[in-house]
């Protein structure tokens, strides 16, 4: 398994945040590319996040110490319609360099002790149905699938996958 380093986001991050997912495939379940003004807001909130709740997206670092992306956890926003409001979700986003090295399992691995030591007794993972990737990360972590539900837009479906972290 590769190692991975994670720290909370910088000004700076928003940068190379917008560069590493600047990119079709990476946002394909996304919505596609996001403008440089989304990663500085996501930025700023996950540095709240990590001051207030002791974990966040962390930025994320291969062992050259070179931005690859992001992972973490955060609260599921209040704003949405749908979805699981008031549960943490956890997640990853990698740039396409770094697709298929262990990088997302290492993340998330290290993502869920950090999210644990925090108190968090439950964390989810919401994934669209064709992210065949994420699923495997989702699966590999031991989260059950806990349902499978259609999208706002009406034309495609996700799985929540849920994880106990009270018992190790």
């Amino acid at each position: 398994m590769p190692s991975v380093r994670l720290r909370v986001p910088t000004d700076e991050d928003a940068h190379a945040w917008h560069r590493a997912f600047d990119d079709p495939d990476v946002m394909e379940f996304l919505g596609g590319p996001a403008e440089l003004s989304a990663y500085e807001e996501i930025t700023a909130r996950q540095r709240m996040h990590d001051a207030q709740l002791g974990y966040c997206l962390w930025t994320l670092l291969d062992e050259e110490g070179a931005v690859i992306g992001f992972t973490g956890a955060q609260p599921w926003p209040r704003a949405k319609a749908w979805g699981p409001v008031g549960e943490i979700e956890i997640g990853w986003r990698l740039a396409r360099g770094a697709w298929g090295r262990g990088y997302a399992y290492a993340a998330a691995l290290a993502t869920l002790e950090r999210v644990r030591s925090a108190g968090v007794p439950r964390v989810v993972a919401m994934i669209d149905d064709a992210n065949a990737r994420s699923i495997a990360v989702a699966e590999r972590l031991g989260m059950p699938l806990a349902a499978r539900f259609p999208l706002p837009n009406g034309t495609r479906y996700a799985r929540r996958y849920e994880l106990d972290l009270t018992h190790p």
